[in-house]
């Protein structure tokens, strides 16, 4: 009897959780009970549901199972002005996001030329993950002038928005001065803190942001899940 290949297992899991039939939040059938069903080798079906999973079609979360992913692929807008729950509240996303740390350091040189200060001026340093719907999709840090700005991490950690938090400093409005964006293999502690497949790469984002005269207020790295976020350029005001 011919066995059903790898491909047609995946092709046909694929093709439900487009459908809906599986819907995201679904937990698949178990490795022995999906080659009951496709009357396949458990071989094959670790392989097509490792291609789904590299595909971000289905998370694999040890001890607990596969997962058809619940994250849909989101649209981010970078334009003039940039603003992250502008760009995805309207696709109805829950938009939250959690300080993992932050403190005054001294700026290195990289963060200083993109600040415009001297090397080993004072700035405050401050980590941040980003979820949708209560699944990661970004990481990453943000440095800002600390004589400007001394307890900016505290005050966005309390206020929950950078715009928000901006205005409490007088800056009613701020616009993105350059944007480089880049895609590259993941890490392992990348991909653990995304929580994607390794084969997965991630977008690496850095940023400048200035206020209304053009004098830097931010400078930021971010790593974006490539699987969970698309981003289009836009020459409108996106704020």
């Amino acid at each position: 009897m011919t066995r059903t290949s790898w491909t047609m297992i995946r092709d046909t899991l694929a093709t439900e959780i487009s459908n809906r039939t599986l819907r995201p939040g679904d937990k698949l059938p178990t490795e022995p009970e999906l080659a009951e069903r496709f009357k396949a080798g458990r071989h094959s079906v670790r392989r097509a549901v490792e291609a789904l999973a590299k595909s971000g079609k289905v998370s694999i979360e040890q001890g607990r199972g596969t997962f058809v992913e619940e994250a849909p692929l989101l649209t981010y807008s970078i334009g003039k002005r940039t603003r992250l729950r502008t760009n995805l509240l309207p696709q109805g996303c829950e938009v939250s996001g959690e300080t993992l740390g932050s403190g005054v350091v001294k700026a290195a040189h990289g963060v200083a030329n993109a600040l415009e200060v001297a090397n080993g001026t004072d700035v405050v340093e401050s980590h941040r993950i980003t979820l949708a719907n209560g699944k990661p999709i970004a990481f990453g840090t943000s440095w800002y002038p600390a004589d400007r700005f001394p307890d900016f991490a505290e005050r966005r950690e309390e206020i929950g928005s950078a715009t928000e938090t901006y205005k409490s400093y007088g800056i009613e409005d701020y616009l993105r001065r350059d944007t480089e964006m880049y895609a590259r293999p993941a890490k392992p502690e990348e991909a653990k803190t995304l929580k994607q497949h390794p084969d997965l790469p991630v977008i690496v984002v850095r940023k400048v942001d200035t206020d209304t005269d053009g004098i830097p207020i931010s400078h930021s790295k971010v790593i974006w899940a490539s699987g969970r976020v698309k981003f289009t350029i836009s020459g409108q005001d996106d704020g």
